[in-house]
């Protein structure tokens, strides 16, 4: 039976402020930024790898309006991202929340059971602070939190601009990210639900199950989670 409430029910334990970026782990970064700026119409931003002084993988930052995607491939066997993509192929690793501090962040939730899988670090530099960590959820992705309101650096230490020739495409009106889907195992959409609500605080405010969406063949069951400030959905 379908579900929808408009009012917290939830605790914001630290403020969640908005989708910081999307990380896809991908074979073949190149071409997966030609795509999306060719097909999207996202602009080039930044960039790490070797000329910057990160060896082991290389990373390029799109931006489209107030939305930022991140597409990195792994040089050597050793990075986990290497692992990962052969088990996964292409596809996102992390979905990133932009909050006031990366390490309240990341204590918050390990205090109820969240898993870690990067401990906060602070770079600082001429640029200002950087803060980052990270928690596991579904699947093998993960949510880092990242901390840079005080940092006037293009993207994140060891990134510098992106440069590419251009590209004409007609404007999307692709404008922000207004939810990121996850599937989860079947039978796991309650232990899921329970996780956003136990971990970050979220309330849920809708819910659909096989009564409401299904075909002679299939059905779908659906629950969203939310931020207090609703900038955040995860269905």
């Amino acid at each position: 039976m379908a579900y929808l409430s408009t009012e917290w029910n939830g605790t914001e334990y630290f403020p969640i402020h908005d989708f910081h970026h999307v990380e896809y782990l991908v074979g073949n970064a190149k071409q997966a930024v030609y795509y999306y700026r060719s097909a999207f119409g996202f602009e080039p931003h930044a960039y790490c790898g070797p000329e910057t002084g990160v060896r082991e993988k290389v990373s390029y930052v799109l931006k489209k309006n107030r939305q930022y995607f991140v597409f990195t491939t792994p040089l050597n066997s050793e990075h986990p991202g290497s692992d990962w993509l052969k088990k996964h192929g292409d596809g996102i690793y992390d979905i990133a929340f932009s909050v006031d501090c990366d390490k309240t962040a990341y204590d918050s939730c390990l205090s109820r059971g969240a898993e870690g899988v990067d401990e906060p670090t602070i770079t600082k530099e001429e640029n200002g602070e950087y803060g980052q960590s990270s928690i596991k959820t579904y699947g093998d992705t993960i949510h880092s939190f990242i901390y840079d309101s005080n940092y006037s650096g293009l993207w994140a230490p060891g990134f510098s601009p992106l440069n590419l020739p251009d590209i004409s495409c007609p404007d999307t009106a692709l404008i922000t990210i207004d939810h990121v889907v996850g599937n989860v195992e079947t039978g796991k959409m309650d232990e899921w639900q329970d996780f956003y609500e136990r971990i970050f605080g979220f309330t849920t405010f809708v819910r659909f199950d096989e009564t409401d969406i299904s075909t002679q063949y299939s059905s779908l069951k659906s629950i969203v989670v939310r931020s207090k400030n609703w900038r955040v959905k995860l269905p």
